[in-house]
């Protein structure tokens, strides 16, 4: 008997709730995600991966199906193995990939973005903390050599430093704009704006590649954030508020704030389907317009 199910005092220990059939979904995909599940490769049968997971075949079969619908899997059926699609990366990426987090998301389309000749990003965001962190996987592969643009293009727009933020802000009692949450969060707008701008600043440098990173600020908080890829892509997520702490000066104070990083990244790409090449299009109008009229100059200190 399994010692973690054997009776004490002649009753059985109640056994682990069993994996629902997204959680082996999720479980999949990441193995599929990591390449340790390769592109074209015969999944495992169904009944071994019942009994690896703990689950009845029907949930694994659902599981399955959920990966097919995501077109990570093909041949999905109740006799032979399913299959790995034959270009998966494009699938958990793409237009019909599901929403990942923009830790996970963001990086791998702007790694795309950037095998463009001229590279094309606009971003609408709190912080650019997220963009600064994506951006960092294609700098790696231009200076390994692998990816060679000419010319980038970069626009960002951030919160003037001047309004008074919807988030971060203070649970209790006025921050305005010379409390010491709204001067932590400026402090975060400037580094990682200025980081992001050097970065790219110095491939004009190492690799001669011509290069223009412009900043203008908003005169309100931005509920969601966006990230427009050479004229074809959008990106998408919710600013969602919630209760947290924030360390200032070594004291902890109760906020409302936001995990960015964790927002679910919708993607949207022209030319699939009419909605999605109406959302991008009418994304770009919106960020130009913000950009051209009520926008404002940057300055990245103080």
């Amino acid at each position: 008997m399994d010692p973690e199910h054997a009776s004490v005092n002649g009753r059985k220990k109640p056994q682990r709730p069993q994996r629902t059939p997204r959680e082996v979904a999720d479980e999949l995909r990441a193995r599929i995600r990591s390449g340790a599940l390769r592109a074209g490769q015969r999944m495992p049968t169904q009944a071994r991966l019942a009994a690896e997971f703990g689950v009845e075949r029907p949930a694994v079969r659902q599981a399955l199906r959920i990966l097919q619908s995501e077109h990570l899997l093909s041949n999905v059926s109740k006799g032979a193995p399913a299959t790995v699609a034959a270009d998966p990366g494009r699938a958990l990426t793409g237009p019909s990939a599901p929403p990942l987090p923009t830790t996970v998301g963001l990086a791998p389309r702007i790694a795309a973005a950037f095998e463009a000749e001229h590279v094309e990003i606009d971003a609408v965001c709190l912080t650019s903390v997220s963009l600064t962190l994506a951006i960092g996987e294609p700098l790696r592969q231009i200076h390994s050599g692998r990816l060679k643009p000419a010319k980038v293009d970069v626009r960002v727009l951030l919160p003037s430093r001047d309004i008074d933020l919807a988030f971060p802000v203070p649970v209790e009692g006025h921050d305005g704009a010379d409390g010491p949450v709204h001067e932590r969060w400026l402090a975060q707008r400037n580094a990682q704006g200025q980081v992001l701008r050097h970065n790219l600043l110095a491939l004009r440098a190492t690799h001669g590649v011509d290069v223009h990173v412009s900043f203008r600020a908003l005169p309100f908080t931005p509920p969601v954030k966006l990230y427009l890829l050479n004229g074809e892509e959008a990106l998408f997520a919710y600013y969602t508020p919630a209760r947290s702490k924030a360390q200032i000066d070594q004291e902890y104070l109760e906020t409302y704030d936001v995990q960015g990083i964790r927002s679910l990244l919708f993607t949207f790409e022209q030319g699939t389907v009419l909605r999605d090449t109406a959302f991008v299009e009418q994304s770009y109008l919106w960020f130009n317009a913000l950009w051209e009229t009520i926008s404002s100059e940057l300055v990245l200190t103080g």
